[in-house]
């Protein structure tokens, strides 16, 4: 992960690490706008369908947070959801980063805005 810098590969573990003990396909962090972070699996209920990057910004926003310095999520899916880039643009900003890396940890992209 030399391509992100030290905050930005530890919200990789994070997201890896979420996934690999739920046992999930997609596992996400975030940082808020004071440092602190949420980690997340997705939710899969008949009345409730919330991806992991959306239940990590749920969780931020739950606890308090005003804004989002960067997300990642960990997965599988050849595609992230455009709701995904929606809710991190939305709560972070244009410049907020949402890193996408395989299950490997290897970042695959990262978007922006």
């Amino acid at each position: 992960m030399s391509e992100l810098g030290d905050e930005d590969a530890k919200l990789v573990t994070l997201a890896k690490a979420v996934r690999a003990r739920n046992g999930a396909g997609q596992g996400a962090a975030v940082r808020d706008d004071t440092g602190r972070t949420y980690a997340a699996t997705p939710v899969s209920l008949p009345s409730l369908q919330v991806s992991a990057v959306q239940a990590a910004v749920v969780m931020a926003i739950a606890s308090g947070a005003r804004g989002l310095e960067a997300a990642a999520v960990v997965t599988g899916e050849i595609t992230l959801g455009e709701e995904d880039r929606a809710v991190v643009r939305e709560f972070g900003g244009p410049a907020a980063p949402l890193h996408v890396a395989d299950p490997d940890g290897s970042l695959r992209v990262t978007v922006t805005g």
